[in-house]
């Protein structure tokens, strides 16, 4: 399958699409290297479907070319341990669940979230296309699958296994190319009585709160309530729960099942759909939002040409990262990056080839100015830069300076 621009709706097939949102064309986000080698950009924007107002990147890229080297881990990310401990806690209250249920994590990185539920527990299955992070969750006795989940998998699960009361997406589910055949494959893992999860980043939070480093090749898709009830009840699913999560910049966590499961908890999905409703004129909600990225694109340019020749150093070598790198053009102004997964250390980032360093190499290598590029965890990376006595700028959602 080649690289392809998108045509027609993801959700419901319609070929009404109209471009919302279009950025700075940009490399695979976590493509970061351990050697220099020549790396492709690609168009980079969102469409809007005028049929079901489901919001969806303009270019595809197969994911068996993002996925199999992916380097990103669950623990490289600040909080996430501790927001999946969290996680199993409130599914355990709000499903009421009981222990030996079989729970099956669907993109489980290194078995975080999986590991919690075990220790409730629970049978854990995990499909992790990404070799060598499914052999480290097969090391702490996470049952990981070294798969790209799709209906043969689903099978082999159902037939070694038996049927999942529990299957797990977490931001991942806006990474599937083809939805509809995912979802079979779902609904053939799925118990009768059994719960889907899926938590992903809102596309009115992530434009409320100026998120738009989250648009990158890996996410082909952004979540919003109204489009996925429609889409759900032609699979005769329906949500039952929904829940506010403040990860990725603002989440929410979709509880699904059939249309046979009654949840005895107080929900009103109209909440969620009063609001939506308000924003139907999506197309000037998005020029709106791109006109913000731009204005803030020239503030942030204005701030840093008062470095210009002085050394300037990124903290984060994110996904993230390379969408703020791509659209503000950082490579012309960053001298390096600094950041504390170990795998990203002593690399280059994707096309650019800024070099990653740990913290640590800030001792002998003092710049006059560091840019947070991980803006979102700037409170946890400003308490450790606080020694250095360094000027500092947070790109977003507004650029600014503090000293």
């Amino acid at each position: 399958m080649g690289k392809k621009y998108q045509k027609v709706c993801r959700l419901c097939g319609s070929s009404n699409l109209l471009e919302v949102i279009k950025l700075e064309d940009s490399p695979l986000c976590d493509e970061y290297l351990k050697k220099e080698i020549e790396q492709s950009i690609y168009p980079l924007g969102l469409n809007l479907c005028s049929i079901c107002n489901f919001v969806q990147l303009n270019f595809v890229i197969p994911p068996e070319i993002i996925y199999k080297n992916y380097i990103y881990v669950t623990t490289s990310s600040h909080g996430l341990e501790k927001h999946f401990k969290k996680y199993v806690s409130d599914v355990t209250a709000i499903l009421k669940l009981k222990s030996k249920k079989l729970v099956v994590d669907i993109g489980s990185n290194d078995g975080t979230l999986l590991g919690f539920f075990k220790k409730k527990g629970h049978n854990v299955i995990g499909v992790e296309p990404a070799s060598e992070t499914a052999k480290k969750a097969n090391q702490k006795n996470i049952n990981t699958l070294d798969k790209f989940f799709d209906m043969q998998v689903s099978q082999h699960i159902v037939e070694t296994y038996g049927h999942a009361e529990i299957v797990t997406i977490n931001n991942l589910f806006a990474n599937i190319v083809d939805l509809n055949f995912f979802m079979e494959a779902i609904d053939k893992l799925l118990d009768k009585n059994g719960v889907l999860i899926i938590e992903s980043s809102y596309l009115y939070k992530m434009m409320d709160n100026m998120v738009f480093d989250f648009i990158y090749h890996e996410h082909l898709s952004y979540l919003s309530v109204s489009p996925l009830i429609r889409w759900l009840k032609s699979k005769n699913l329906k949500i039952i729960f929904i829940q506010d999560i403040n990860t990725k910049g603002g989440s929410l966590r979709y509880y699904i099942s059939r249309d046979t499961y009654a949840l005895d908890v107080d929900f009103d999905i109209d909440t969620y759909l009063i609001e939506e409703e308000k924003g139907k004129k999506l197309e000037i909600i998005f020029k709106k939002f791109q006109d913000a990225i731009n204005f803030n694109g020239m503030a942030l340019t204005k701030i840093l040409e008062n470095y210009k020749g002085k050394k300037i150093v990124g903290y984060g070598a994110s996904a993230t990262s390379t969408t703020l790198i791509s659209q503000y053009k950082l490579y012309d102004y960053i001298d390096y990056l600094i950041d504390d997964n170990e795998m990203k250390i002593n690399t280059y980032s994707p096309k650019y080839h800024i070099p990653v360093f740990s913290i640590e190499h800030l001792k002998n290598n003092k710049p006059d100015v560091i840019i947070i590029l991980a803006w979102r965890y700037k409170n946890e990376i400003i308490k450790k830069l606080k020694n250095f006595k360094i000027p500092i700028i947070i790109p977003l959602p507004e650029a600014r300076i503090e000293n």
